[in-house]
């Protein structure tokens, strides 16, 4: 059943949505949004990547409404379904997660709720795949809202490795790297990326035989050499800033961006063999009772000012989703927009990488199951 909700105030069409862009908190103030009777701040419960209830994403939206996010933070969609499990009915009621396991919340049934899809800005997506991405509708229905994208490929230290070694996956083997390659700790980014080296492309990197999952167990365990370490998410983070790792496999600018900016010399591209696109997207639980707001701050997410904040993100960088998000990160943040290539004309724009056919979006396993990569994963690491 479609969540029953109040309409929401603000109409998300792309000729309103456009009224919004470069809006500032002091703009805000103008806007519907704040239209809600002071009372006792409304704690909104959200389980996501980490970032993205903190004061840089939500400040905004948080004093004009008078609501406060409490996060409950995770690294890879098997720790999303782990703590999801683990939580009682009603804890959470938001939930921004990845488009391959938002899928895996809906085939639940009753975890989270269908939306309306005229709440949101569809007519403004950047790409026509966006507005009706796999795994977030099912059967016709919508249940989860693209708000933010980025492109996994080869992130490496600048002193130590050339972008034209960078451009393809076979660097991880170079033997200057012995003992100086690093893993995000999580399965799906990585051996998709191996894929990606072995050739499969078509249909894709997530979508492969038997033989070729085998050829691709087979190329993961002889980069086990190179492999200095296994790292979560602030690991990874603090491996390629003090210089423990050169190179790092399933990652991508959400990690070197803010490491460079931070100083190091770092940097990722999308090879030659192809990259992995990671989609994040907001869906609203079931059992919340704070519905009406978690659908606005979606909403919000997906105008100009949510948008800027959200390619700007502290905790990790992404793309913009929307036309106007873009304008607007173009105009407000034209330092974010050159160095992210989310600018007309140049090579490394991330619609025109999809366009080219150079992405292909991060998926579970299609003819294996997610515990088959998962095991295997395990073993790689203990090998």
């Amino acid at each position: 059943m479609r969540t029953k909700t109040k309409k929401p105030v603000m109409k998300a069409s792309r000729r309103d949505i456009l009224k919004y862009a470069g809006a500032s908190a002091t703009a805000m103030l103008a806007t519907p949004f704040v239209h809600r009777a002071w009372a006792q701040t409304v704690e909104i419960n959200m389980l996501s990547w980490y970032g993205l209830a903190e004061p840089d994403m939500v400040e905004e939206f948080e004093a004009t409404r008078n609501v406060k996010f409490v996060p409950k933070y995770y690294a890879g969609g098997d720790n999303m379904l782990a703590a999801l499990s683990q939580s009682p009915a009603g804890t959470y009621d938001i939930i921004h997660t990845d488009a391959e396991y938002a899928r895996i919340l809906i085939a639940q049934g009753n975890l989270i709720d269908e939306l309306d899809p005229d709440d949101y800005p569809f007519d403004d997506m950047l790409y026509a795949d966006f507005q009706n991405f796999p795994g977030h509708w099912h059967d016709g229905k919508l249940y989860s809202v693209i708000t933010r994208f980025g492109h996994l490929g080869v992130s490496y230290n600048t002193e130590f490795v050339t972008q034209d070694e960078a451009m393809s996956y076979d660097v991880f083997w170079k033997p200057e790297l012995e003992g100086k390659v690093g893993h995000f700790d999580w399965h799906l980014p990585n051996l998709g990326q191996i894929s990606l080296l072995n050739g499969n492309n078509d249909p894709g990197p997530f979508n492969i035989s038997e033989d070729a999952w085998a050829a691709v167990r087979e190329k993961t365990l002889s980069l086990k050499p190179q492999v200095k370490g296994f790292f979560d998410y602030g690991g990874t983070f603090s491996s390629l800033k003090n210089g423990e790792i050169h190179a790092c496999a399933g990652i991508g600018d959400w990690v070197t961006g803010v490491v460079a900016k931070d100083g190091a010399p770092v940097d990722s591209v999308v090879p030659a063999e192809g990259g992995v696109q990671w989609t994040e997207s907001y869906s609203i639980v079931s059992t919340s009772t704070k519905k009406d707001i978690a659908n606005e701050y979606i909403q919000y997410s997906l105008s100009p000012a949510g948008q800027v904040r959200s390619a700007a993100m502290q905790a990790y960088p992404s793309f913009c989703v929307t036309q106007s998000g873009v304008d607007a990160l173009r105009a407000e943040r034209p330092d974010e927009a050159a160095r992210t290539g989310q600018v007309a004309g140049v090579s490394n724009n991330p619609i025109t990488l999809i366009e080219e056919g150079r992405i292909h979006y991060r998926d579970t396993p299609v003819q294996q199951s997610l515990e088959d990569w998962n095991e295997f994963w395990s073993e790689y690491k203990n090998a």
